[in-house]
């Protein structure tokens, strides 16, 4: 069978010179695009707890709002919560480091629905955007970043394996129960 006039052809077995298999460019487009919303999202969320930018509360008003959700040291818990949905987010915008930039977003988000399970389903005060952003965090942490991210241009992080993004959503899930059992 060949490919039609102007495309090339794929197969999944076929390994490219670097070992890993060739992905069609939409599977590496529709990655990226994933990526960047869902990872400057969280960085911009990020900054707004750790700078009070776009309208946020600064380590001060979300340490004030942990407080009142029975997280113990509110402040401590707000820089953790900070440097993880800022470093996170720019991590799975780049695409680098991407199942631990996946963890980190999972396990925060997981506290987030945690925090704010009773209101239902459906925003404003529902988890469903919440799930949105965990899940796509998921996603991405298995899955891998595709060919344009920083991770390809590194050999350690060239080749993302199933196992590597299983054990990241795990660590992502651990993490933020072990957060979740020090709530009051």
């Amino acid at each position: 069978m060949t490919a039609p006039a102007g495309t090339l052809p794929h197969t999944d077995t076929a390994a490219g010179p670097d070992g890993i298999p060739p992905s069609p460019p939409a599977h590496d487009a529709g990655l990226l695009v994933l990526r960047l919303a869902l990872g400057l999202t969280m960085a911009v969320h990020g900054t707004q707890k750790l700078f009070g930018w776009f309208d946020g509360g600064g380590i001060e008003g979300t340490g004030m709002f942990f407080a009142s959700l029975g997280y113990p040291s509110p402040e401590a818990f707000a820089l953790v919560a900070a440097l993880t949905e800022t470093l996170g987010g720019l991590g799975l915008a780049l695409g680098l480091l991407t199942p631990l930039a996946g963890a980190a977003v999972l396990g925060t988000m997981v506290n987030a629905v945690a925090v704010k399970w009773g209101g239902g389903f459906f925003s404003p005060q529902g988890v469903e955007y919440e799930l949105l952003l965990a899940a796509g965090a998921a996603a991405l942490a298995l899955s891998g970043p595709g060919r344009w991210a920083v991770d390809r241009a590194l050999p350690v992080l060239r080749s993302h394996r199933l196992s590597h993004g299983a054990a990241a959503v795990a660590l992502g899930l651990v993490v933020a129960g072990a957060t979740l059992l020090l709530r009051s």
